[in-house]
């Protein structure tokens, strides 16, 4: 079976900083690019960030330069590690693990974490 086990979110207010972890069980972890996504009701689920199992990354242009992917083949595990957050960055955050970049994503998901960004 496959698992991709979320943890970190929570409330957290305008200027402050959220690391997202998320396991994953049941694949090949090194063969897979793992990404964030997220979602508010009434919008489109959205790409946050992807990185390969090399390292190479891409962020979309929204958070560019608040927050980082990474990822530890290791321990078979992904980060997003957000700083300086907005309130436009409440959504549900979701991990994502796809043999390959080409979008629309496939593969598998995780159940979603909520962030709330509130004063």
């Amino acid at each position: 079976q496959v698992q991709l086990v979320e943890s970190g979110g929570g409330l957290v207010q305008p200027g402050g900083s959220l690391r997202l972890s998320c396991v994953a069980s049941g694949i090949i972890f090194r063969m897979y690019v793992m990404g964030w996504y997220r979602h508010v009701p009434g919008k489109q689920r959205e790409l946050v960030a992807t990185i390969t199992s090399g390292g190479s990354t891409n962020i979309a242009g929204s958070v560019k330069g608040r927050f980082t992917i990474s990822r530890d083949n290791a321990k078979n595990t992904v980060y997003l590690q957000m700083n300086t957050l907005k309130p436009e960055g409440t959504a549900v955050y979701y991990c994502n693990a796809d043999r390959s970049n080409i979008y629309p994503p496939g593969g598998y998901w995780s159940q979603g974490t909520q962030v709330t960004v509130s004063s």
